[in-house]
């Protein structure tokens, strides 16, 4: 019998100086994923983006609820995006979407 899988969402806020798209946002991530946990603990992560404000530096993104300690560990090892020093905040995780946003 298949277990369900239970999701967690991250609400992140991006400081950075420049400005950059979703696509280099996210090959931050990955890459940080990938050199804290390599290939396989990346893979497992279930990482997806949901939302990205580029102009208030915000994003959402979607992990399993299991590996929210390695994505938020990912997300504080990132220090530069595109080439430009950025850092990224953790600012809420819930399981729900509709609760991020009222939170």
């Amino acid at each position: 019998m298949l277990k369900k899988l239970k999701r967690r969402y991250l609400a992140v806020q991006i400081d950075c100086a420049g400005e950059f798209g979703q696509k280099e946002f996210m090959d931050a991530v990955w890459g940080s994923l990938s050199k804290l946990y390599g290939e396989y603990g990346a893979s497992r992560s279930g990482l997806a983006p949901i939302h990205y404000d580029e102009e208030r530096g915000l994003a959402v993104l979607r992990t399993l609820h299991d590996e929210v300690q390695n994505v938020r560990a990912a997300l504080a090892a990132v220090t530069r995006i595109d080439g430009k020093p950025a850092a990224l905040h953790v600012m809420a995780v819930s399981g729900t979407i509709k609760a991020l946003r009222e939170k």
